[in-house]
């Protein structure tokens, strides 16, 4: 396996050296994708720029008196198709560049598994595992009423992503509503089931991926209940894909956190993981698996790997011993166009963030229907309709590459680019 710096990065030789900006490897993807599609100029240039980019102040009053002031982001992509979607992530390493390629990413999402929304995304400065309970509920109450202006179930509808979760929507909802006078259940999804969150959603980005890698598995000929799994990151989509592959009959062989990475050949107890995880806050020290570094879990001996942390996992510099026959991509933006090119030719099957993980945004489109007419779906209700939406979803995509002779990201965003164009272009350019 590559050698590792003192901070987790690989040494990379100078050939292996690639652009690791995800809003340029965005564009890179988008571009890719718009040569198929022969888009002129002018409609490139509409679908590439984001519409709205606000940057905000956020003052925060700390426990010891002192304040301190975050800066936070949120950036509306398109909104051709409807209003826009997208998550909200606390993180000390987010940029205004890493929100506007989440926030394209999620338009091409959107449009991916046929949901009426465009993309948005937002973003905090912090760390929140620095912060008490209290400052993160100031912090989030305050980040909310900055963006207040530019959201709302009919404008911008934020989620749940990296460092949040819902009970910080449940300040975001309650934040708004206070500013605007009356309970606002539709402003936010990934809310808590009390203020009018869906059934399913918490598990919702890992199923929708189950649901998608059952046919990829399908497409591959492997059998998922024979399959050696590998899940790099051991957040929600991590944690809850383990477990439910898991119960699916798949060994899980591989699992990593922030923290540490674990490895048992033959197979890891999920719930003794999972309640390891709840107990310590780590994966470190689970009995019955051998401790390797987190990095070291994208290149295990395994039949599926599946990425579920931040971006630019896998890269050139350790693609070449990345062993897996499919990825899926939990996390968004995990590998580079360059190993991208490199497991396309190996014949890696890939099935790219803006499909594999668009369980979540899919069932937090069941979740603002509901709240739009106050009629609430059971949780059988919302998994037959995820089920039958990634697997038309998959089907489209893998018709489309093949079609094409190309990989399954390409396919997925000549699919999505071509849904948001035809919008544009009957909508028509105001004034």
């Amino acid at each position: 396996m590559a050698e590792e710096q003192a901070d987790g990065r690989r040494d990379a030789s100078p050939q292996q050296q690639e652009e690791l900006n995800p809003f340029k490897i965005a564009m890179q993807q988008f571009e890719r994708a718009a040569d198929y599609l022969q888009l002129d100029e002018s409609m490139r240039q509409v679908l590439k720029h984001a519409k709205r980019q606000l940057i905000v102040s956020i003052p925060v009053k700390l426990d010891g008196g002192e304040t301190r002031v975050f800066e936070g982001y949120r950036v509306q992509h398109n909104i051709a198709r409807g209003p826009a979607k997208g998550g909200i992530r606390f993180h000390p390493q987010v940029t205004l560049d890493e929100v506007k390629a989440l926030a394209a990413w999620m338009t091409w999402k959107c449009a991916t598994v046929g949901i009426p929304y465009g993309g948005g995304k937002g973003g905090v400065i912090c760390d929140p595992k620095s912060l008490s309970r209290n400052e993160l509920e100031r912090l989030t109450r305050r980040y909310a009423f900055e963006i207040a202006p530019i959201i709302g179930p009919d404008r911008d509808i934020p989620a749940p992503d990296v460092y949040t979760d819902e009970q910080t929507m449940a300040w975001i909802m309650d934040t708004i509503s206070m500013i605007r006078g009356h309970t606002e259940l539709g402003v936010v999804t990934g809310k808590p089931v009390a203020l009018g969150g869906s059934q399913g959603r918490a598990e919702a980005t890992a199923r929708g991926g189950l649901y998608a890698l059952r046919e990829a598995c399908r497409v591959k000929g492997i059998e998922l209940s024979a399959a050696r799994i590998a899940v790099h990151g051991f957040g929600n989509a991590g944690a809850n894909f383990a477990r439910l592959v898991a119960a699916d009959g798949a060994r899980v062989v591989a699992l990593a956190d922030s923290h540490s990475g674990v490895y048992a050949e033959g197979g890891i107890d999920v719930q003794a993981a999972l309640r390891h995880k709840a107990e310590t806050n780590s994966l470190q020290g689970l009995k019955g698996a051998k401790e390797i570094a987190p990095l070291e879990v994208l290149e295990v001996d395994c039949d599926i790997l599946m990425p579920s942390a931040l971006e630019n996992s896998i890269t050139l510099a350790n693609v070449g011993n990345v062993k897996a026959r499919i990825i899926a991509e939990l996390a968004n933006g995990p590998t580079t166009p360059g190993a991208d090119r490199e497991l396309a030719e190996r014949g890696v099957l890939l099935i790219p963030d803006i499909l594999a993980n668009a369980g979540g945004v899919t069932v937090s489109y069941y979740e603002w229907v509901q709240n739009q007419y106050s009629y609430f779906w059971t949780e059988g209700q919302v998994n037959e309709a995820l089920e039958k939406t990634m697997r038309a979803a998959f089907d489209a995509v893998h018709a489309i590459a093949q079609q094409h002779d190309t990989d399954m990201r390409t396919g997925a965003y000549i699919l999505a680019i071509s849904r948001v164009a035809e919008a544009t272009r009957v909508r028509g350019i105001f004034p």
